[in-house]
């Protein structure tokens, strides 16, 4: 998936002293999760921090109720965050990474020739395919969003094209790619799991990604075509091709840095590693090509890149990135994952995991209790790994006992664990995707 090292995936103990949590006491804080989630959004128009704070300290109150400490609630918390240190830190880095890129000309580069090369027509179903390939080869689609996927959200704002399509065509290929390639950590939990095959995990989940990529590249094409250029797209793109090449200069050594980046993605060298080394990269690129000083490259790390061409549309496209402005994204994460360690450490999850079980009379109603939970997860624990780890746990011997090969389970888990992940805004994929493309 997102380059998280699965040694740092273990779930929350749910060991303390207090009494096991009581099925309507384990949605009290999911409740109160989504009616403050509601109201705020909604009607306030505000922002999501705060809301899943408040429902962290209800999932705290709860856990107090069944005879919790202080100390092992905060435990819990900690717990919880500590999960996702991983995807923090390459959040941080990656905030860096565009903030360098951009003020290099790498991104306008590809911008600026992508413009060139791909029609407003078919744009949304050719970068699906393009980021197929990269997540393909590289088993990240955190990767591939922040690379490739950054250039082209520019290149659709250039084609005057809906950006949320242009993300929604990006995360698609993205999490595909990923999903089918054994390079990825996801797809080798899912199974692990399970207890399947790790390529018989592969060959199965072609059952259901395969025509979901279908369907998703005809209506690209579909889209595509009702938002084909017209007289004020080609307008604009034209202004924006005139914009960056009158204030970056481009060399073809300038894709050094994302081949970087992409090459030790695909030699399964860790992601931060990776990712920092296609920073320094773009530094010394924008140092020997744009005329940058040490003071700017830092300036640009930590409060990102701030564009001047003077036309306002393309300085806000490629005004982005920065150390600073990634911490809304971090905070938005740990409050999330404080809630989700909260839930996991009295153990509020397991009771409701398992109450959904009890529904499960035939083979069809326990794949459902399985997405469902797997889903389920997402919102609330919100971590992908979670959502893998905590049903294959719970659901296997159901599977089991049903004669349904592991291979059934595993296909579930990354059907709905991690596809689902980047559709939460408060999960770590759906916090990431949403900054990195820059789209709400």
């Amino acid at each position: 998936m997102n380059d998280q090292p699965t040694s740092t995936t273990k779930p929350v103990s749910s060991d303390s002293s207090g009494r096991p949590p009581k099925l309507w006491e384990a949605w009290i804080p999911v409740v109160a999760l989504v009616i403050m989630l509601a109201v705020t959004i909604l009607v306030l128009d505000g922002p999501v921090q705060i809301p899943i704070a408040l429902a962290a300290a209800v999932a705290g109150l709860v856990s107090w109720k069944t005879g919790r400490s202080w100390k092992e609630i905060e435990h819990g918390m900690t717990q919880g965050i500590a999960i996702a240190t991983p995807a923090i830190l390459i959040l941080m880095i990656v905030g860096v990474m565009i903030g360098l890129w951009v003020a290099s000309g790498v991104v306008p580069m590809l911008i600026y020739y992508g413009l060139k090369v791909l029609h407003p027509s078919w744009f949304l179903a050719a970068s699906c395919l393009i980021c197929c390939v990269v997540s393909l080869a590289t088993g990240s689609s955190w990767t591939t969003a922040g690379t490739v996927g950054v250039a082209l959200i520019g290149v659709g704002s250039g084609l005057n094209i809906p950006l949320p399509m242009a993300a929604g065509a990006i995360v698609s290929g993205a999490y595909f790619g990923d999903k089918l390639s054994p390079l990825s950590d996801s797809t080798n939990l899912a199974p692990a799991v399970a207890g399947a095959d790790l390529f018989e995990h592969i060959r199965h989940m072609m059952l259901t990604t395969a025509p979901a990529l279908a369907v998703a590249l005809g209506a690209y094409l579909v889209l595509g075509f009702f938002n084909g250029a017209d007289e004020g797209s080609t307008s604009g793109m034209e202004e924006l091709m005139t914009a960056l090449a009158e204030n970056y200069r481009f060399h073809w050594s300038l894709l050094l840095a994302p081949a970087l980046v992409i090459t030790m993605a695909a030699l399964k060298i860790p992601a931060l590693p990776s990712l920092l080394a296609g920073a320094l990269v773009g530094g010394v690129l924008a140092w020997g090509w744009q005329g940058a000083t040490l003071s700017d490259l830092l300036n640009v790390a930590q409060d990102g890149y701030v564009a001047e061409t003077g036309i306002e549309s393309v300085d806000e496209l490629l005004s982005r990135g920065g150390l600073i402005p990634m911490m809304w994204t971090v905070s938005l994460i740990l409050c999330a994952l404080a809630f989700g360690g909260a839930l996991e450490s009295a153990g509020m999850l397991s009771v409701l995991a398992e109450s959904a079980l009890k529904f499960a009379h035939s083979t069809g109603s326990v794949i459902f209790v399985t997405l469902a939970t797997c889903i389920g997860m997402n919102v609330i624990a919100p971590d992908q790994y979670l959502s893998i780890i905590m049903p294959g746990r719970m659901y296997r011997d159901a599977y089991a006992s049903r004669g349904l090969h592991p291979k059934n389970l595993s296909r579930c888990l990354e059907d709905a664990g991690t596809l689902s992940s980047p559709l939460v805004p408060w999960n770590t994929c759906g916090a990431y995707m949403m900054t990195t493309l820059g789209v709400h």
